[in-house]
Order: C-alpha cells, then structure tokens, then sequence
C-alpha cells in the first residue's frame, strides 16, 4: 500500500477528556481497597483522540469542542496545538470542569473506564454553525457521543446538506438514537457491544455482526463498519459483507484502539484511498497502539506507523 500524497482536511467535533489512568494487579471488588502499581493521567476524549491520531499522520485537523475553566483545560488545548491540530473552535466553558476519564487497566490490557462530561456537553448546535465555513472545506467530519445528541444530529445534517462526508463513531452507545438523523452519516463506526446497545441483537459470532449490521443497513445507514477488536472489522453496506482482517500483537493496553481507528481510516479514506485500503490501515494502526501503555502517547505518528507495517511485510 503506497503513502498517498493529498494533504486530507479533517474536522472534529466532539469531546476532550484528561484521562486518570491506574493501572490495576486486579480490580477491587465493592468497598474493598486495593494498592495499585502505578497511576498517570493523559490526554483523551474519543473526540481529541481521532483528531491527534489523524494529526500524527499528517492530516489538517480542525477540532470543535468545548474544554473548562480548570488547570485541565490549558493543557489540553496546548496538547491540541502541540500535534498541529487547529483550536480556533476550542472555547471555554466559566464555571464549568473539564471533562475527565478515569480509567483501570488490567494487566490483560482490558480496561474500564467511566467518563465525566464537564464542559463537554456544553457543545451545541450553534458551535457547529459557528465553524460552517471551515467545516466546509473539509473531505469527512468525524463525530461521537460524549458531547449531546443534537450537536451530533447538527453535524450529521449539515454534512449532507454541504456534500461533506460524516463518520459517527457511536460511543459511548445510546439505545435513544435517532435512526432517522444517524442514517444521514456516511459511515457509522460502532464496535461490537455498542452494535449490540444499538441494534438489541446478539453479537457473539461473526454472522451475528453481520446480521446486526444488515439490521442497520435496511434502516436507512449506508456503510456500517464494525471494529472487532483481535478480531479486525467488518464492512457492510446493501450489497457487501466483507472482513478485513486482524493483525496479531501483544496488547499491552487496548485503551484508545478504536479511537486510533477511527483516525487512521479518515486520515486515509480523505487522502483518497480505497475504502478498503483505508480499513486495511486502520486495522493495523489500531493494532500498533495497542502494544504501548496511553492513549494518544501510544499513537505511531506516519514514519512510525510505516515502519511497522515493513515489519509485518507491507
């Protein structure tokens, strides 16, 4: 797969958290107290994510979001800058915390992870408005839900109306989505337990994805992409089923990896890539961030990513 050479535009809108990562021997159990070995925090937010992911392999990325008025909320905008993503639609909320994420990581690389939305869900609809010129000029816009449900159904609409491509990533799941508004997207990216959330159907074999993907298919969703974690993904749309295929590492933390996703197959797909070529990526991307402890920090920037694909032979 040779490197493509178009500089790709791609806008955020969505959330930003600082990530409280302990990494756990075992997990406590109710009211019990257990030492942990180690504790940092780090930068996250499934909206910050993508757009650093993005941004370390060489894309433009424009990010809408809101952060606090707390010792947070200067980090993560210089963070933002630091990897070249553009923060004129980053403002601050008065009054308000940022977001934040605790997370615990088991020694699998498993994790839990609860989330604080802060300044978060003050990201409206009039924030999207507010950027329309710059959202304009962008080949995809990426979208979740750890900001409210109608800024996403604004973004989502504007897209279609302005012939700009849209990716919402579902997640955290919510059973309340507008199927309506969500079939507006161009892709819609959920991993295995929100398409079990969303659909209300079982998951536990790959025919069961499948058929829980058909299931949103039918409803209107034109290009369904299911990240399946070791297992790769899964592409359907009205007239294709098709797997691509996993990579196989040792997973040291899988926080982020659908994130990492998500990035890297816009970072790709915008450049004009095949859709297929773009999942190809993103399959292995994801499965290189898994192999270092963080979230953005375990992001190969472009020479990175490269390098380890000459070493799984392309």
């Amino acid at each position: 797969m040779a490197m493509t050479q178009r500089k790709p535009r791609i806008a955020v809108i969505g959330s930003n958290m600082v990530d409280l990562v302990t990494y756990v021997d075992r997990m406590p159990a109710r009211g019990e107290t257990v030492e942990a070995p180690s504790f940092e925090i780090g930068h996250g937010g499934k909206g910050a994510n993508q757009a650093i992911a993005a941004a370390k392999l060489g894309a433009e990325v424009l990010m809408v979001t809101k952060v606090g008025d707390d010792m947070f909320a200067d980090n993560t905008i210089r963070n933002l800058q630091k990897f070249g993503v553009d923060t004129k639609y980053v403002e601050r909320v008065p009054g308000k915390p940022s977001g934040v994420a605790p997370i615990m990581v088991e020694p699998s690389g498993e994790n839990s992870i609860l989330i604080v939305k802060g300044a978060n869900a003050d990201l409206s609809p009039a924030d999207v408005q507010r950027a329309a010129a710059d959202l304009k000029t962008c080949d995809l816009i990426l979208l979740q839900l750890e900001v409210p449900l109608e800024t996403v159904y604004e973004a989502l609409a504007f897209g279609k109306a302005n012939g700009v491509k849209t990716l919402l990533n579902p997640a955290p799941a919510t059973p309340g989505l507008d199927r309506s508004k969500v079939s507006e997207a161009s892709f819609f990216v959920p991993n295995e337990s929100e398409l079990a959330i969303l659909t209300g159907m079982p998951v536990e074999t790959e025919a069961h994805i499948a058929d829980a993907a058909k299931s949103l298919v039918a409803q209107g969703v034109g290009t369904v992409i299911v990240t399946m974690g070791a297992r790769g993904a899964l592409l359907v749309t009205k007239t294709q089923v098709e797997r691509i295929e996993p990579i196989s590492v040792k997973a040291v933390d899988t926080t982020g990896a659908g994130d990492a996703f998500v990035g890297s197959f816009a970072r790709y797909f915008a450049a004009g890539e095949s859709l297929q070529s773009a999942l190809g990526r993103a399959v292995r991307y994801a499965a290189d961030s898994v192999t270092r402890r963080g979230t953005q920090k375990a992001y190969a920037t472009e020479a990175e990513f490269a390098k380890f694909c000459e070493g799984l032979g392309g």
